[in-house]
């Protein structure tokens, strides 16, 4: 009840804040509301936001911080993606969630990662910051540097897996266009966010399967492909999600969004209906 009152509450705010970037600033019914802290709707081809609500808000981002982490390993960490992953005793004790690492467990960079999106393994990011970085603190610095080159210029990160500290911070637009970057430049980020489910390959040969924390992925959306969850208790729900119509490819990302898994197939409808009628 509280929150299809806030969603009531927000619905003109949000038609209001629609429409000064849509065609001729006027105001477009069809604008679905949403009670999301934060939220931004991308073009991931041409960067146009086509959604927003508070897009330059800092919020915390939770989990979706993997969008980064990912990013971060497949450019700084390119020549290591196939040798084995260093799992420290630190990163196997990460607080929940967990991929269920250890030391001396024989898995590649590639296969951890995949593992660490689809179930949102928090001690699998650290174990790839290790890897990648030398420490958790040298592994943010790239993501730092790698957020600027994406074009996320208010975000800031301080760790791989987005437990809430002191300056980790994104915005919505930020995370949307990292989101879109990833899945424009990286075909292994592109398949894998939208992986529902993953045998994960040891080195020995043997698996383990996951399956994915993403609802908006199984839900049967049409075109669905990805990309991310996230919760923290101070983050709330998150969801950055994408999917791909008649060669278009639209972004929502959602910040403390108590009605992510609704909110994100209506404001994605809501964005290719835009695109349909050229507004």
């Amino acid at each position: 009840m509280f929150s299809a009152c806030k969603k009531l509450l927000c619905s003109l705010f949000v038609i209001l804040l629609v429409s000064v970037g849509g065609t001729a600033g006027s105001v477009q019914a069809d604008v679905p509301p949403t009670s999301a802290e934060a939220a931004c709707l991308i073009d991931a081809d041409t960067g146009r936001i086509l959604y927003r609500v508070n897009p330059d808000k800092w919020v915390h981002p939770a989990s979706t911080t993997k969008i980064v982490t990912m990013i971060t390993a497949l450019d700084q960490g390119k020549d290591k993606l196939d040798k084995p992953l260093y799992i420290s005793w630190g990163a196997a004790n990460t607080e929940p969630s967990c991929l269920g690492i250890a030391p001396g467990d024989q898995i590649t960079l590639k296969e951890a990662m995949r593992g660490m999106m689809v179930v949102s393994g928090n001690d699998a990011a650290v174990a790839v910051a290790e890897t990648v970085g030398g420490s958790v603190a040298g592994f943010a610095d790239m993501m730092n540097a790698e957020a600027v080159k994406m074009g996320a210029t208010h975000s800031h990160f301080v760790n791989p897996n987005g437990l809430t500290a002191a300056g980790h911070h994104t915005t919505a637009v930020d995370m949307a266009r990292m989101a879109a970057y990833g899945l424009k430049h990286y075909p292994e980020f592109a398949y894998t966010v939208a992986l529902p489910s993953y045998q994960m390959h040891y080195i020995d040969g043997h698996t383990k399967y996951v399956t994915t924390t993403n609802h908006f992925l199984t839900s049967g959306y049409e075109g669905a492909s990805g990309v991310k969850t996230g919760y923290t208790q101070a983050a709330g729900d998150c969801l950055v999600a994408s999917a791909t119509r008649n060669g278009h490819t639209l972004v929502v990302a959602l910040f403390n969004d108590d009605d992510r898994w609704e909110d994100a197939p209506a404001i994605l409808d809501y964005g290719f209906r835009r695109i349909q009628t050229g507004r």
